[in-house]
């Protein structure tokens, strides 16, 4: 495991431009990569610096086979072009000409980045937070397009490619249990997917950009002056733009914090967001005409209902519970079926 002290940081400081040394040492985040073997040189290790004059900073070191070095720069340069055309998001570093600078640190060979500790992180979203952090997507969008910006590297939620939100894997991998259930209903259920997939093949050829890949409450914070912010990179990659927006929203929608038990929450705080996006970027006709479609796929197999939830599709196919795995598959049916039109 690597350990460090406040002694250790002091010439990477140096090497980003940073002349007062350490004091202070914190780590927000470590990555348990001992767990696969006491021999791994692996790292994910996220620390918050004080240094003597009074900054507070966030040193991110990596060896990952999936961050290299490449993608490490291609993030925090697109980080540095947001907040160069206006994005309220922290500063990167230096080290020479590079954002990112390759050290070993006791045996462990890393890449560093290191940039400004955002205070004010928002723990909970409500419809106002929703709204704005649209707003916010739909600029760094916009941004992204007119730069021509890119980073080759995949995100979490594309909903035609990789994603953690939804996934037809999964339903089809329980497909022996399911057709015995009922046939004819899991077959309909293949069917419409098909459909409803061909229908949105044309965002297979949609022009991908960077994204930051991973807008929540917990990678947004609140200036002292009222605007909203946003940090981390670590997700970012390039995706088709609406594509993003609308996994965006979905996941503000339905995995964050929220301030009160409103009534209808998911649709207002989903609402909340596409309008104000659509405010800063409108919406053609033709996404618009894209989103049912699009909505359904990753709403029939939400990945939770599928296999997180104490009674999830997987669960029920474990205990062997068919009546209550129908019902689930009529309930996927009806969400392939039943689909609504973009809420702004």
């Amino acid at each position: 495991m690597l350990k460090l002290e406040i002694g250790d940081l002091s010439p990477i400081l140096r090497d980003f431009g940073i002349l007062s040394p350490a004091a202070a040492l914190t780590e927000l985040q470590r990555y348990d990569y001992e767990s696969q073997g006491p021999d791994t040189r692996e790292v994910r290790l996220i620390l918050r610096v004080e240094t003597g004059d009074g900054r507070s900073l966030v040193l991110r070191l990596k060896n990952e086979p999936d961050a290299p070095q490449a993608l490490m720069e291609a993030q925090s340069r697109f980080a540095a072009l947001l907040r160069e055309k206006g994005v309220e998001t922290p500063r990167a570093y230096r080290a020479g000409e590079n954002y990112t600078r390759r050290y070993d640190l006791k045996g462990y060979p890393v890449v560093a980045a290191l940039e400004e500790y955002a205070s004010g992180e928002l723990t909970v979203v409500d419809l106002p937070t929703a709204e704005e952090t649209g707003a916010l997507l739909a600029r760094m969008h916009d941004i992204a397009e007119a730069e021509d910006a890119h980073v080759d590297g995949p995100v979490l939620f594309d909903p035609l490619g990789r994603n953690d939100l939804f996934r037809f894997s999964l339903f089809t991998d329980l497909g022996d249990f399911l057709r015995e259930t009922d046939a004819a209903l899991y077959g309909e259920i293949l069917r419409r997917h098909g459909l409803l997939r061909e229908r949105v093949r044309d965002l297979e050829q949609a022009p991908r950009y960077a994204v930051q890949g991973d807008i929540s409450d917990c990678n947004l914070y609140r200036t002292p002056d009222g605007r909203l912010g946003i940090f981390d990179y670590n997700n970012c990659g390039d995706n088709g733009l609406f594509a993003d927006a609308v996994m965006q929203a979905l996941f503000e929608a339905r995995l964050m914090d929220y301030s009160d038990e409103m009534e209808d929450r998911e649709a207002r705080i989903l609402a909340a967001f596409l309008r104000g996006y659509d405010r800063e970027r409108p919406f053609t006709r033709k996404e618009r005409a894209l989103y049912p479609s699009l909505y359904g796929l990753i709403n029939a197999f939400w990945l939770s209902d599928l296999k997180w939830d104490e009674d999830s599709l997987e669960e029920l196919v474990k205990t062997g519970d068919r009546e209550t795995a129908r019902a689930r598959m009529e309930g996927i049916l009806r969400k392939l079926t039943e689909l609504p039109e973009m809420p702004v």
